[in-house]
């Protein structure tokens, strides 16, 4: 079904000329998908298909593969549309097989509506299977344990009514309403009360423990046989992306009545599947093995590699022995396509029917055939010549000579170049060297004092338009690449030094943009980068925005296009040395500090960063040896940075503190307080101080006041932080206060990604459910594992002091020497025994006299009333618990 082609529409006055938006044939594309949907379903509902099978090699996938600008997502949609059997369905592709059944088409394009990520993948199929009417009862289960998890305090249908993809699909309306009925009947068959409360601790437990039993409330559900150990696993995306065996599972105790066939349409996969990252892939096919029910047609620019067996390790099933029909010369469906090239009589079918006047196509036998010929198939090049055409016509009101079409593709680029006026001309090349651009960025890079020209070239067909981008236009892929090439032959072309000046150009205006807001600094800064690096261009704004990128705690990604910026192997620029250093220093709240402090040495004996921004790795190298227990290496390396007196020398005075705070030394914390002031963010270091002196309240105070300053000054980032310190302090003294300044650094950190305060927020939920809870030293084991896996050596500590004050408050002496035991594996020497001498404080035991003494502000005695009188609160506040 074809619609009006506006942009054609309205390039002409002549009411009897007809252009519409005409998908070509691709019978033969149709027909692999009808025939792959015969051969799944009988695989399917064959004698002995097991859906829990997890070693039966995989034939559930279709893929269609080819070159940008070739159709695959037309193609997808026009699918996705057929199978919905809804409008703009293909009328001219026969039906499908009556034995297919009932099909449920979903697609996603893995570019643009959900986001490359597992989470919107899974809930966007939930979603879609929503409007059935059946809940997914394993599933459900299991997604709701994640979402409270990944998601504190936001209820599922705030986010999907906040998210317009989500919103869309039909099922964003009753999908909640599914899942809490699952929970309440789970609740209900191990005899709990509430509904997603009961998914942690004691309702936890008690549900896997019925479902290993098996008792006759949840025997169906215990026939998902590995529901119990996804419901113990850590929920994480990891875990997430497991949960599609529990929702194949599922899908398969539908009602036969109620059967459908699912087709999933994974849409631009190159987006998923990047031969040197594989991150995304691995969990996208981990879903696809877990789902042998459901069809999967995917489109993108490579073939899937997952016959090749090289690429074990990589990802979890890989080789011809798991996938036999994605390997090379496979016959039988579904199997890998090549696609794009469109024949030569989808060609001239689509020509006919893309322009025409009076009922007759505008273009003619020859001008068609000479298109045709020329275009090898490739739709990106037919809708430019059409376009071509309809200017000539327009112009001359004549058809246009047919030699004007026979043309090759950089060919046809140069002529579409040439039909440009010079200022357009002269803007289009300035913005082939952006990812994205405005118009006023476009004019500014252009050099002009005028938009019309930028102007001109947005409503171009071959410039995408994407209205949520900071910057909403960008030059499809290949007119981008062939600009350079059609260039060389035009009568005004560019020399080396002319592009050498508009990358001068583009680069101060994205200097210009980056201070408008956070968004655009993050943009900015990709493109800067590249710039500087491609054009061996001075750093300029680069410095402060890369300053201002850190001075906050937000850490969005930057990768850049091209160069491998982010590789810190062979660094040969200043900008790629800068590149370096914030992909590490932003990356290093999901790897480990060792492999982030290794990558910053690597900068700093490269000696490409000049002078005025080596305190930047320097800094974060610090940082990352103190939280890796290199005590003196990072005291040094705060030092080097207080002596440069640069821009960060208030953070590293900061970080001085912090290390003396670890050893005892709070006389020289409280000196250095009054030095540090705003920058060096003085009322949390206060923080920080008074709670280790057990001064609960003024700990608190101090926190709250950074956080509001903060927050008054648009640092985001800082307020999370803030508040995560402010959680763990309250959680020692007042449980329902602390409850809610848990539930608030949930939220503010939802924000930002700071993976030490994320961390800080889990231990304040152990402190506030010290001498309460009966499972916490289970948990806080679990917590100490994800502040290992971080290289976080205070986190660590923490979490033993907090386990340290349950035994205390319970008054367990076997439970606090275990306690103790692990505790005294963070204490090195002097650094962290404070926390152990506080473990002796509290219970008013004796200090062994081998464990190194803090010096305490107000002396031991007053030090250890204030901690023996938040244990005691507390056991008076657990005992009138167990009580009530």
């Amino acid at each position: 079904m074809s619609g009006s082609d506006l942009r054609a529409l309205f390039r002409s006055n002549d009411r009897e000329l007809k252009a519409v938006d005409f998908f070509a044939d691709r019978q033969g594309e149709w027909a692999s998908v009808a025939e792959s949907l015969v051969r799944h379903t009988e695989r399917v509902r064959a004698p002995g298909f097991d859906v829990q099978d997890l070693e039966t090699p995989r034939r559930n996938v279709l893929v269609f593969y080819g070159v940008g600008g070739i159709g695959k997502s037309t193609l997808s949609r026009g699918v996705a549309d057929r199978l919905a059997d809804g409008i703009g369905g293909r009328e001219d592709w026969p039906p499908l097989h009556p034995s297919v059944g009932r099909v449920l088409p979903i697609r996603i394009d893995l570019s643009r509506e959900t986001g490359s990520d597992v989470e919107s993948l899974m809930l966007a199929l939930r979603l879609a299977v929503a409007d059935l009417g059946h809940a997914m009862p394993a599933f459900d289960i299991a997604f709701q344990r994640y979402w409270q998890s990944a998601h504190p305090g936001e209820p599922l249908e705030e986010y999907l009514r906040h998210r317009a993809w989500f919103s869309r699909l039909p099922g964003s309306n009753v999908l909640p309403q599914q899942m809490q009925s699952v929970l309440s009947d789970a609740a209900q068959a191990v005899t709990l009360p509430g509904t997603a409360g009961a998914l942690v601790g004691v309702g936890l437990r008690a549900l896997v423990g019925a479902l290993r039993d098996r008792r006759h409330r949840v025997r169906t559900l215990a026939g998902c046989r590995r529901l119990a150990d996804l419901l113990e696993a850590e929920p994480n995306q990891d875990t997430l992306s497991y949960f599609a065996h529990l929702f194949a599972w599922d899908l398969g105790q539908l009602p036969e009545k109620h059967r459908v066939t699912p087709v999933v349409m994974l849409d631009t996969f190159e987006e998923a599947g990047h031969r040197g990252h594989r991150d995304l892939e691995k969990l996208l096919q981990r879903v696809v093995w877990l789902m042998p029910n459901v069809l999967f047609v995917v489109t993108g620019r490579n073939r899937l590699q997952w016959a090749d067996a090289t690429l074990e390790g990589q990802l979890d099933w890989a080789g011809p022995e798991y996938w036999p029909q994605l390997v090379g010369g496979a016959l039988e469906e579904p199997r890998q396509h090549t696609v794009g090239y469109l024949s030569a009589e989808d060609c001239e079918i689509y020509l006919c029917e893309r322009l025409t006047i009076g009922g007759e196509p505008l273009l003619d036998d020859r001008a068609r055939r000479f298109i045709t010929r020329n275009s090898y198939g490739l739709p990106l090049y037919l809708d430019l010549a059409v376009m071509r055409f309809l200017d000539l016509y327009r112009r001359s009101g004549r058809a246009p000579d047919v030699h004007e079409f026979n043309l090759d593709f950089p060919a046809l680029v140069a002529r579409t170049f040439r039909d440009l006026a010079p200022e357009t001309r002269r803007v289009l090349r300035s913005v082939s060297l952006l990812d994205s651009f405005s118009i006023s960025l476009a004019t500014a890079a252009a050099g002009l004092d005028h938009d019309a020209p930028a102007m001109d070239l947005a409503e171009r067909p071959f410039v995408d338009v994407d209205p949520a981008a900071p910057w909403p236009y960008r030059l499809h892929d290949l007119i981008r690449g062939t600009v350079r090439e059609a260039d060389s032959t035009s009568e005004d072309r560019w020399s080396e030094a002319d592009w050498q000046r508009a990358a001068l150009r583009a680069f101060h205006a994205l200097g210009l943009e980056s201070d408008r807001d956070r968004t655009r600094l993050v943009a900015s800064l990709r493109q800067g980068l590249r710039l500087a690096n491609d054009y061996r261009l001075d750093l300029g704004w680069l410095e402060d925005a890369a300053f201002r990128y850190v001075e906050d705690f937000i850490w969005e990604p930057l990768g850049t296009a091209g160069t491998d910026m982010s590789d810190s192997a062979s660094i040969i620029t200043p900008a790629h040395a800068l590149s370096v250093t914030l992909t590490a220093v932003a990356g290093r709240q999901r790897r480990h500090r060792s492999l982030t402090a290794e990558t910053l040495r690597r900068v700093l004996a490269s000696g490409h960063l000049p002078e005025t921004l080596r305190e930047l790795p320097q800094y974060f190298l610090a940082e990352c040896d103190r939280d890796l227990g290199n005590f003196q290496a990072s005291l040094s390396g705060m030092q080097q940075v207080i002596d440069i007196g640069g821009r960060l020398a208030a953070t590293a005075a900061r970080g001085q503190a912090h290390l003396a705070r670890r050893v005892g030394c709070f006389p020289q914390v409280r000196d250095a307080v009054g030095t540090l002031g705003t920058e060096g963010r003085r009322d949390r270091v206060l923080g920080d101080l008074w709670w280790s002196q057990g001064s609960v309240a003024l700990a608190c105070a101090s926190y709250a006041a950074s956080r509001d300053e903060a927050l008054s000054t648009g640092q985001s980032g800082e307020a999370a932080l803030s508040q995560a310190c402010l959680s763990f302090a309250s959680a020692f003294q007042d449980r329902p206060r602390a409850a809610e300044q848990i539930a608030r650094a949930k939220d503010l950190l939802g924000h930002a990604s700071i993976r030490w305060a994320e961390i800080q927020v889990e231990i304040a939920a152990l402190v506030r459910d010290a001498g309460v809870a009966t499972d916490l030293p289970e948990r806080a084991e679990q917590v100490a594992v994800l502040a290992r896996e971080a290289g976080l050596t205070s986190s660590v500590a923490y979490v033993h002091l907090a386990a340290c004050f349950h035994a205390a408050v319970l008054d367990s002496p076997a439970l606090l020497e275990a306690a103790r035991d692990r505790l005294a594996t963070s204490v090195r020497g002097e650094e962290f025994a404070y926390l152990m001498e506080l473990t002796y404080l509290m219970t008013g035991d004796q200090r062994p006299s081998e464990l190194p003494a803090a010096q305490w502000l107000d002396g031991v005695q007053q030090t250890q009333a204030r901690w023996a009188a938040l244990v005691a609160d507390r056991r008076r506040e657990a005992a009138t618990n167990r009580g009530a």
